[in-house]
């Protein structure tokens, strides 16, 4: 069996989304929730379905790296899933699980991609360029922002009508369709 962890900054939709579909497989556990936000959503949705969470500071994250990959092969996390977590994962984490680190982003990589390139900052771009379509990116994390390699993209398009909260909307629905598909294929 694959022992899970989901990371997430936020209200921690797609994390309670993954606990739903994977609740009853015995492929895989999702064994802990950390965040860097001691009051975020992500919390109180992981306490609904009995998820350990440990809250940790973005400082103690980046200064104690090793430290924490200690404490994530002590409780045997084969795999780290980012679900909205706003800190880039440091060295010490990537060397520690090489293409065991997945991550979903609001764009269809590589545009709308790097630093500060989250949430409606991505869906605020992608208007005010006029683009057609928009999406999602699953991919592995690398030591670069958004660069690494993709494990799965799917599109919505981009009307004329279309605000960053409608398409936010539009992009959110792709995340909790193929988020677990991209877990799938991890299994």
């Amino acid at each position: 069996m694959i022992n899970a962890a989901i990371f997430a900054s936020g209200e921690g939709t797609n994390a309670e989304n993954l606990f739903k579909y994977f609740a009853d497989d015995k492929r895989i556990k999702i064994k802990l929730v950390i965040t860097n936000k001691d009051d975020a959503g992500v919390i109180a949705r992981a306490a609904r379905y009995n998820k350990n969470v440990q809250i940790i500071s973005r400082q103690a994250l980046l200064n104690y790296a090793d430290k924490f990959v200690e404490f994530l092969k002590v409780e045997k996390i084969d795999l780290i899933i980012l679900a909205g977590f706003l800190v880039k994962m440091p060295e010490a984490f990537i060397k520690a699980f090489p293409d065991k680190i997945i991550n979903i982003h609001p764009s269809l990589l590589p545009k709308y991609g790097g630093k500060g390139m989250y949430g409606m900052h991505v869906h605020e771009a992608v208007i005010a360029n006029r683009e057609i379509e928009s999406g999602i990116t699953i991919h592995y994390v690398n030591e670069e922002y958004d660069k690494g390699a993709v494990i799965l993209q799917a599109t919505c398009p981009v009307d004329g009508t279309d605000t960053p909260e409608t398409l936010s909307k539009k992009v959110r629905l792709l995340e909790f369709e193929y988020l677990p598909k991209a877990v799938e294929k991890f299994l």
